[in-house]
């Protein structure tokens, strides 16, 4: 918890309303109950003791709006209120017509379930592109973006460039520094080829163009994207110059292991997978999400908005 104090900090700062979508579980209980007493953000918490979306004044409105952006999904109108008093996605309703500012479920169902309701009540933003980074607070006091640890399977280069941009313009906001990207391949700087290698160097190329102010360099090995020693040597001149804090992962099966292994491995705390891309913010959990981690996600999604 000590390397997200800052981070807890900074959301008690913007008075934000945080949907809650599963308040039955004992974790989220606990976790609504600090972020009110530390003033990190007001929890709006759906459950069995809090808010009921069967009996609430504002399901009608959801209902509305679910009806409203995939009409041919409901059949009718009590269809519509059912489909609307399922707390994951009353939770998306009530962010997408702003009465919170952003939400967070996924700690008692999967994240394929939460990303149903945020796309279908809130939607993409300008990109159009959902994706997701875990934030991974290692044993030295750092702080890393990994993207894309749990949604894209299989980015194309412009899609990768997108995940990229959209971690970079989050890692100011969630962690306070400057953004330093490296795009990470079993190559470094043409010291082999390959299709993926491929891909991430057009990736770099395509996000040079959306937004050159981004310092950001690859192909890289993780090597010479974290140690400064070897990326003297083995990439020269790199703007990333082995400091990178924003990995970004060919594809899902290099994200999603790569995180596992750091956290289990290294003794890394990781937190999320935190949802990019969405019009308004809504947010995962891990099914084995502690009580702090909840509190933690709920501060990010709080600073998003």
């Amino acid at each position: 918890m000590t390397a997200f104090a800052d981070l807890r900090r900074r959301a008690g700062r913007h008075h934000r309303r945080i949907v809650l979508a599963e308040g039955a579980d004992p974790r989220v209980q606990v976790a609504a109950r600090i972020l009110r007493e530390e003033a990190i953000l007001e929890p709006v918490v759906i459950g069995p003791h809090d808010i009921n979306p069967a009996t609430d004044g504002r399901l009608p409105a959801v209902a509305e709006l679910l009806r409203s952006r995939k009409p041919d999904r409901v059949r009718d109108g009590i269809h519509a209120l059912d489909l609307a008093a399922d707390p994951i996605r009353f939770a998306a309703g009530l962010v997408a017509l702003g009465e919170a500012d952003g939400a967070v479920a996924g700690a008692a169902c999967p994240t394929a379930e939460v990303i149903r309701a945020a796309l279908w009540a809130i939607g993409t933003g300008p990109d159009g592109l959902l994706s997701s980074a875990f934030y991974m607070a290692l044993p030295d006091g750092r702080i890393l973006t990994f993207t894309d640890c749990a949604v894209v399977a299989d980015p194309d280069p412009d899609q990768l460039a997108r995940i990229a941009m959209a971690a970079a313009r989050d890692r100011p906001r969630l962690v306070g520094d400057e953004p330093r990207v490296a795009f990470l391949s079993y190559s470094t700087l043409g010291s082999a080829e390959g299709p993926s290698v491929t891909k991430v160097r057009e990736a770099v190329a395509r996000l040079r163009t959306l937004a050159p102010g981004i310092v950001a360099d690859g192909e890289l090995q993780v090597d010479a994207a974290l140690v400064p020693d070897l990326a003297r040597r083995k990439a020269p001149g790199s703007p990333v110059g082995g400091g990178a804090n924003v990995l970004v992962f060919p594809n899902l099966d290099a994200g999603n292991i790569a995180y596992k292994l750091v956290q289990r491995l290294a003794g890394a705390e990781a937190i999320g997978p935190l949802f990019q891309g969405l019009a308004r913010p809504m947010s995962d959990l891990s099914r084995g999400a502690t009580a702090d981690d909840i509190v933690n996600v709920s501060a990010m999604v709080a600073l998003q908005a």
